[in-house]
């Protein structure tokens, strides 16, 4: 497999470059947001302002990966395998189910629940237990990773099979740090109230 994959062209490690940086740059800036302030102040103070300019960033970012990822794919060959005529179909099912994932997940949370409005302090009630969150436990980057990987199989590119390996292994790993810092969070504004309706 890995003669099919033509690693002195630079556009698969630009893209590589791209599918790392995007959680790590979030995750940074969400977590100065958190003790610092840093996004709230560039907007004058108003945390909802600085959601939403982060939301843009990491959307805009987003679209910018996945063109580098199919233009990554573009240079590369394909396998005779993956142009199966099955294995190609296949990623019309994976496509359709990663799409679902990220679009229901997305409607679910509301814009500052899917781009980190909690470190802003914008929480929500209660936790999302309605789907997709009752099938993924994270949906968005499970349904991301899904989208890849049926790219991938629909060009035949082993290429892509590899970004997508490294498409789950940054979401795992940014998954390390969201999880329990999400938790601290929640944990923390439940112990206020907590501590609040003692001292009435």
């Amino acid at each position: 497999m890995s003669a099919y994959i033509d690693f002195s062209q630079p556009s698969l490690w630009i893209s590589a470059a791209t599918i790392v940086f995007n959680p790590t740059f979030w995750n940074v800036a969400a977590q100065s947001e958190y003790y610092n302030k840093t996004i709230t102040k560039l907007f004058g103070g108003n945390p909802r302002a600085g959601c939403y300019a982060l939301a843009v960033t990491i959307f805009s970012l987003g679209i910018l990966r996945d063109f580098l990822y199919e233009k990554a794919l573009a240079a590369q060959p394909a396998h005779p395998t993956l142009l199966n005529p099955l294995i190609h179909l296949s990623a019309l099912p994976l496509f359709a189910t990663g799409s679902t994932l990220v679009l229901t997940s997305m409607w679910a949370l509301g814009v500052t629940g899917t781009y980190l409005g909690d470190y802003f302090g914008i929480l929500m009630d209660a936790p999302v237990t309605s789907f997709p969150f009752n099938v993924s436990s994270a949906p968005m980057y499970h349904g991301s990773t899904l989208s890849f990987l049926a790219t991938a199989l629909w060009k035949g590119k082993p290429a892509g099979l590899l970004l997508t390996g490294l498409v789950a292994v940054a979401y795992s790993v940014a998954r390390r740090w969201e999880d329990p810092f999400t938790e601290m969070i929640y944990r923390k504004r439940d112990e206020e109230r907590r501590e609040g309706k003692k001292g009435l």
